[in-house]
């Protein structure tokens, strides 16, 4: 599962250099963080309503399209895919409100 996601991360840093007329993930990188945003925004708000309307394959389409957004949003600021995993990996096994606590305190 995490070679997907870090083989679609190579394809998010290709794209970085890529011509914007030929590539809508060059397009969003070349407008810019407040673009890439506004797009994390609206998935977000289509994931919300995908859980309203009962889920199943529309909200794991709609997942995916937000996964793929906030994966632009880490190569626009040089970070990958795989530094959110690892992190995830850190939480495993912690207490939700001992990590929230940890977070919190920093």
């Amino acid at each position: 599962m995490s070679n997907t996601l870090s083989q679609i991360q190579d394809v998010l840093e290709q794209r970085k250099s890529a011509n914007p007329e030929t590539s809508y993930t060059a397009q969003l990188l070349h407008k810019g963080e407040d673009k890439i945003l506004k797009k994390v925004i609206e998935e977000a708000g289509e994931v919300l309503m995908a859980s309203k309307d009962g889920g199943g394959e529309h909200l794991i389409y709609e997942t995916a399209d937000l996964w793929f957004h906030n994966m632009i949003l880490l190569a626009h600021h040089g970070l990958r895919v795989e530094q959110v995993l690892e992190e995830l990996t850190r939480r495993q096994g912690l207490s939700d409100l001992v990590e929230k606590s940890n977070r919190t305190e920093k």
